[in-house]
C-alpha cells in the first residue's frame, strides 16, 4: 500500500524527490499518513487515526498542535540548521542597518531621484545617514543554538566584543563556538554592556514577552534590538515606549504587524530570515528523509513532541513501534506480549522525553492482529505500529 503524503504548503522539489516511489502525493489531507509543512497553521485541522507523523520545513512549530500530536502519537519533526545560514545572514545585514541607516539614505535617494542638483545635495544630507561601526561594539547573543551560534561567530570575525547568554546551550553548540565568545552566566550583564541585541530563542510561554520594560530599564541607552526569531519574543508596547524615549536607538525586525510596522526607528522585513531559496531547499531535505526514516525504519531524529530513538534498519523478521506515556513498567509488559507465544525480542530501545516516550521492538516472529491489539490495550499506549 502506498503511503500517502500531504503538503499543506509547497515543499522543494529537491527534498520531494527523496521519496521512495512508493510514495504517493495526496491533496486530501485527512488520508494522509505524513504531512509536510512550512506556515500553515495546524490548530483547526483534525487529526486523523490514519496520521503518523508532521514534519515542518522549518524550526518553529507554533503553528502546530504539538500536544494534541503527542496524545494521538503523532510525531513532529522540524528541520533545526536547516535554515541557519540564511538567517544569521539577515541578521547581519541587519547589524549593518542598525548601524548605518542605509534605509534612511536610500530612501533619501528616491525622493530625490529627479532633482538635477542630487549630486551636490548628497554632500549637504550625507551626514544625516552616517551613523557608526560596529567593529569593536558589544553584540549580546540571548540564545546559541544553531543560528544564534552562528550570528556569534561571524560577529566575532567582524571584530565585534560578543556575549554569549543560553543556560541550555547543547554540547555540540558549545564546541562549535568561537573561544571569543564571552560565555554570560546572567542575563542581566548582558542586557548592561551591550550595544547590540539579538534574540534567537524559541518562542514558548517562558520566553514570551521577554525583551520588556524591566529589560530596557537594564540596557545602554540607544541599545539596537534585532529580533529574528519569534514576534512575540519582544513586548510590542514596551519596545514602542523605549523607542519614543530613546532608550532604544533601532528595532530590527522580521515580523512586521499593525502596531510597530512604520513606528519611529523600526526596520521591519516581511519575514525574509528562512526565505532563501537555499534555506528551503536544506529544509525541505531534511524533513523529507526524517519522514522517510520515520515511515521505513521507526526511527525519530529531530522530534518536538516525542524523544529521539535510533536503531537503525531492522535486520530481524518484524520491528514495532510504540508512542506511549511516560509511566513505569511498560517494557515488561510489552516484551510479555511476545513471551506468551515465545517469541523472543531481538533488540529493543525506549527513550522518554517529558510525559510521552517511544519504544522499538524487533522480533523474531511476525506480529499478529491478537498481538497488536494485546500492546494497544496496555494502558498508556498511545500508537502501536508494525514496520515490517
Amino acid at each position: 500500500m502506498a503511503v500517502k503524503i500531504n503538503c499543506l504548503n509547497p515543499i522543494a522539489a529537491c527534498g520531494m524527490d527523496l521519496l521512495p516511489s512508493e510514495y504517493e502525493v495526496t491533496d486530501n489531507y485527512a488520508d494522509a499518513d505524513a504531512v509536510l509543512v512550512r506556515s500553515a497553521s495546524m490548530h483547526d485541522l483534525e487529526l486523523s487515526d490514519k496520521l503518523l507523523a508532521v514534519a515542518r520545513a522549518g524550526a518553529g512549530v507554533n503553528n502546530i498542535p504539538l500536544d494534541k500530536c503527542a496524545d494521538k502519537g503523532i510525531v513532529v519533526f522540524n528541520t533545526p540548521g536547516a535554515n541557519a545560514n540564511g538567517v544569521k545572514e539577515l541578521v547581519v545585514a541587519a547589524l549593518l542597518m542598525a548601524s548605518r541607516d542605509l534605509v534612511g539614505g536610500y530612501n533619501w535617494v528616491l525622493e530625490n531621484a529627479a532633482d538635477p542638483d542630487i549630486a551636490k545635495q548628497v554632500e549637504k544630507q550625507k551626514k544625516n545617514f552616517a551613523g557608526c561601526e560596529i567593529l569593536g561594539k558589544k553584540l549580546g547573543v540571548i540564545g546559541l543554538g544553531a543560528i544564534g551560534a552562528k550570528v556569534a561567530n561571524i560577529a566575532v570575525r567582524l571584530g565585534m566584543d560578543v556575549y554569549g547568554y543560553d543556560p541550555y546551550v547543547s554540547v555540540d553548540a558549545a564546541w562549535g563556538l568561537s573561544k571569543n565568545v564571552k560565555h554570560i552566566t546572567n542575563v542581566e550583564e548582558l542586557y548592561k554592556e551591550c550595544d547590540y541585541i539579538t534574540v534567537h530563542v524559541p518562542a514558548l510561554d517562558s520566553t514570551k514577552g521577554m525583551i520588556n520594560a524591566e529589560a530596557f530599564a537594564m540596557m545602554k541607552d540607544g541599545v539596537k534590538i534585532l529580533n529574528f526569531a519569534r514576534d512575540i519574543l519582544v513586548n510590542e508596547d514596551d519596545i514602542k515606549a523605549a523607542l519614543e524615549s530613546g532608550k532604544v536607538g533601532k528595532y530590527m525586525t522580521d515580523f512586521p504587524n499593525p502596531k510597530i510596522a512604520g513606528f519611529k526607528n523600526v526596520v521591519a522585513l516581511p519575514h525574509l530570515g528562512a526565505s532563501t531559496e537555499e534555506s528551503e531547499d536544506n529544509c525541505a531535505i531534511m524533513a523529507c528523509k526524517e519522514i522517510t526514516d520515520f515511515i521505513e525504519n521507526g526511527n525519530i531524529k529531530n522530534s518536538v513532541n516525542y524523544p529521539n530513538v535510533n536503531m537503525g534498519v531492522c535486520s530481524d523478521v518484524a520491528r514495532i513501534t510504540i508512542c506511549h506515556k511516560n509511566i513505569p513498567n511498560m517494557l515488561t509488559q510489552f516484551t510479555g506480549v511476545f513471551a506468551k507465544k515465545s517469541g523472543n525480542v531481538s533488540g529493543m530501545i525506549s527513550q522518554a522525553r517529558g510525559n510521552y516516550a517511544y519504544s522499538i521492538l524487533d522480533a523474531d516472529t511476525v506480529p499478529t492482529e491478537e498481538d497488536i491489539a494485546a500492546l494497544s490495550s496496555i494502558e498508556g499506549v498511545v500508537k502501536v505500529r508494525v514496520i515490517k
